[in-house]
């Protein structure tokens, strides 16, 4: 009994039979050029079929180790039918499977490999076993993917990978060459079928930065979000010599932003990439809006792009597309970031824009809202979106399903549009009751909401000194409030002290904050608290890089003691 055994990257198997009878000479392998409208070019050893008839002579007078063991599969195959009446079918097949794992497992070379699939048929767990090889070859630079990409065999084995239930019966079929065919012109896109994440991520490193790019690409499409998968793509991306262009750097934000997947240092290169291709750009502004939308989904804020980015648009007003602009205006306001180039782009598109200028009514709420945040809204702008007529088409638009985050702009533009000239808002006196929903926080906000309640409560143990969970008419919810004298002591927080500090306290956990070189508050916090400081409030921010429910009590309560002595001392 003879035992051999391999082990790959992330999977191992055992092979046991009972003799070896054919040579460990490796096959000699040839090009076969396809006549007339042939398939593509086969990397193949010195293979002839035969029947079963002649198996015996066959394999006696090979000398080519796959070929022999080839024929003795199907002599087994053959064979294990013949018996079946007596022994059972499964030991045929059980044959035919140790057959084929050893002939993989002596193959050295990718015609060898890629023969395993041509003269006899592979399971699932075969196939998965020759894709692994080769990639683990390919990642060593053993062989080149050029050596097999193209090869139908690879092609449909990748194929046999992705496709399951009734699809997967139907690859095992040779005969589907059409199948075959189509695949071949996907530009590997079979990677993205294998449901072996492990594997899938092996071959990636062989890959060319355009078809990684694709691939990155189609994973969001098919939302398909692998971590195996995107962390391979983003090191293999990151890492590779070749430069993006402006297209693909606005394909890969837009799929990282889709899939909800961060990565510094893919995004870092991303943003090197831009300033660069910024210069060579004269007349495309669509995929540099893309990619001002795709930094906003992410909350990535980097100051230095972002200036880069619309001094560019500034420069090149006249191309600017009412859309456009506010999607410009959208993300700038969710990172909270206000470039150098603002004043142009005030003066040369904000001030031309108006509610005629867009289709959809929530595009309009999202323009002026942005403006909001971004503090040059005027009195019209806010008038045209604060009424009863504007409401109904959002709920029209909408089948009567206002989303939460559309009331919630609403009620912050209501809060704003009483500090700001000229603007008229009839809304709340209508639809008071339709505007207000409860805001519920993320369980990881929660925790942070319930650890800084426990720090307060040991400062401010009487609960007629501090107010909880306190719901605005402005869009937001106040963590806690209280009310400090000049000596930082607590005074009954229902009651107006003309010599006391009011604060308001919020947590701010990951998703309240934009990341990048410049981490901030995003444009939804930053505009809270500022409305909150237009009604007398101080404002303390407990952001979760600061506070830790992780840290012990005494300490959480002596980084609060620490915020309110300062507050306290500032006043004074």
């Amino acid at each position: 009994m003879i035992t051999l055994r391999r082990f790959g990257r992330s999977f191992g198997y055992c092979l046991t039979a009972r003799s070896y009878s054919t040579p460990t000479s490796a096959a000699t392998a040839k090009i076969i050029v396809p006549e007339g409208n042939g398939d593509r070019n086969k990397v193949q050893p010195n293979l002839t079929r035969t029947t079963a008839a002649g198996v015996n002579g066959a394999t006696a007078g090979s000398k080519n180790p796959i070929v022999a063991a080839a024929f003795a599969s199907l002599r087994n195959e053959e064979s294990g039918r013949e018996d079946s009446n007596t022994r059972g079918g499964a030991s045929g097949d059980s044959k035919q499977d140790l057959q084929v794992d050893e002939m993989i497992l002596k193959a050295s070379t990718v015609a060898e490999l890629l023969a395993v699939a041509d003269v006899t048929k592979v399971n699932r767990k075969q196939a998965l076993k020759i894709v692994s090889i080769l990639a683990e070859w390919s990642s060593i630079k053993k062989v080149k993917l050029s050596d097999f990409e193209s090869d139908s065999r690879f092609v449909e084995l990748c194929g046999l990978l992705g496709r399951t239930g009734s699809q997967r019966m139907a690859s095992s079929n040779r005969a589907a060459a059409s199948k075959a065919t189509e695949l071949q012109g996907d530009d590997l896109q079979t990677v993205l079928g294998i449901t072996a994440n492990d594997e899938a991520a092996k071959l990636i490193a062989g890959l060319t930065l355009p078809q990684m790019i694709k691939v990155m690409s189609s994973l969001s499409i098919k939302k398909k979000r692998s971590i195996p998968l995107l962390r391979s793509l983003s090191f293999n991306i990151a890492s590779n010599p070749g430069h993006l262009n402006l297209k693909e750097c606005g394909d890969l934000l837009y799929a990282m932003a889709c899939l909800n997947y961060r990565d510094v240092v893919l995004t870092g290169r991303i943003c090197a990439e831009l300033d660069r291709e910024l210069t060579k750009n004269t007349d495309k502004i669509a995929p540099i809006v893309s990619v001002l939308t795709s930094l906003g989904m992410l909350r990535y804020r980097d100051g230095t792009v972002l200036d880069n980015l619309c001094g560019w648009i500034a420069s090149h007003h006249e191309l600017c597309k009412p859309s456009q602009l506010g999607s410009l205006l959208l993300s700038l306001a969710t990172l909270n970031y206000e470039p150098i180039s603002m004043d142009t782009i005030k003066a040369k598109l904000i001030a031309n824009v108006s509610e005629n200028d867009f289709i959809r009514s929530s595009d309009w709420l999202n323009t002026v809202w942005s403006l909001t945040v971004l503090n040059c809204v005027n009195g019209d702008q806010l008038s045209s979106v604060l009424n009863g007529e504007f409401f109904e088409k959002l709920q029209d638009a909408r089948r009567g399903n206002l989303q939460p985050s559309m009331k919630m702009k609403l009620l912050n533009m209501a809060a704003v549009a009483k500090r700001v000239p000229g603007a008229t808002e009839s809304l709340l006196a209508t639809h008071r009751t339709e505007l207000f929903v409860p805001f519920e926080p993320s369980k990881e906000k929660r925790v942070l909401v319930t650890g800084m309640l426990d720090a307060l409560k040991s400062l401010i143990p009487s609960e007629s000194m501090v107010k909880i969970s306190q719901t605005t008419t402005m869009g937001f919810t106040i963590d806690a409030e209280c009310v400090l004298d000049k000596k930082c002591l607590p005074l009954p927080v229902d009651k107006e002290h003309e010599q006391g500090t009011r604060i308001a306290l919020l947590v701010h956990d990951y998703h309240d904050m934009c990341q990048g070189p410049h981490v901030s508050l995003n444009g939804i916090q930053a505009l809270n608290m500022r409305l909150l400081e237009q009604e007398g409030y101080t404002v303390l921010s407990i952001p979760y890089n600061e506070f830790s429910t992780s840290d012990k009590l005494l300490k959480r309560v002596e980084y609060l003691q620490k915020k309110f002595k300062s507050i306290v001392t500032s006043k004074q």
